[in-house]
């Protein structure tokens, strides 16, 4: 199981610059609204972009999708520590969390 990350160590984290972020949600909800710096990887992209997106597999990162009740942020932490990536935590409770605590979002 992928171990978790907290809304307040996620925000220090992406402020400190010590974290990349992934958006499990990716196309039309990652344009209209992501966490600040975040990429897009949906889970049937895991294979073919994480070398690309995510070249360091000893950097942390977080993945997140809307909430506990999204499996993609799961899905990709899963499948990105299959493919080697050392450093992967979840944000179980997602942008609709971090939108509720007024924290900024970013649109493509």
């Amino acid at each position: 199981m992928t171990a978790l990350i907290s809304r307040d160590a996620l925000r220090a984290a992406i402020d400190a610059g010590t974290v990349t972020v992934v958006d499990a949600l990716g196309g039309d909800y990652y344009a209209k609204q992501h966490l600040p710096g975040a990429v897009a990887l949906a889970p049937g992209d895991v294979d073919a972009l994480a070398s690309t997106v995510l070249p360091d597999k000893h950097a942390a990162i977080a993945t997140y999708c809307t909430g506990p009740s999204c499996p993609n942020s799961g899905q990709v932490a899963t499948r990105l520590t299959a493919l080697g990536y050392a450093n992967v935590r979840k944000y179980a409770e997602g942008i609709e969390d971090w939108t509720a605590a007024g924290l900024p979002t970013e649109s493509a």
